[in-house]
């Protein structure tokens, strides 16, 4: 088995559309930092799991300092953000999203959808 693991920091802001009182609501930002995994037992005909830049290109070129509530098409959560990214990305089976020191989600595929991988 082969992992690919690619971590990216991403200046970007955002404001979360909640049904209770919260600073998030209002416009802010954070440098999040990304991480993404990948893996494969085979590798591609180029000799890789997924290229390191294809990662950067979906992760960076969509979200790098954007208002990620104009580029995405759900509320921006970490949560959901983790999602999008892992489904976008070959062989992706978990993303890690870090948007403050203290605040970090995980998102990972279930067994049945790494199974396909």
């Amino acid at each position: 088995m082969f992992t690919v693991i690619k971590r990216m920091e991403v200046s970007a802001s955002h404001q979360l559309s909640l049904p209770y009182q919260s600073k998030c609501t209002k416009p802010h930002g954070h440098n999040w930092i990304i991480t993404v995994y990948c893996r494969s037992k085979e590798l591609n005909p180029d000799g890789m799991v997924v290229d390191f830049a294809h990662i950067k290109e979906v992760v960076m070129h969509k979200l790098d300092h954007q208002n990620l509530n104009d580029v995405l098409p759900f509320n921006p959560t970490a949560e959901n953000i983790a999602r999008w990214i892992c489904d976008r990305i070959p062989h992706c089976y978990k993303v890690e999203v870090r948007e403050s020191e203290g605040n970090t989600v995980i998102y990972e595929k279930d067994d049945m959808e790494e199974q396909r991988l």
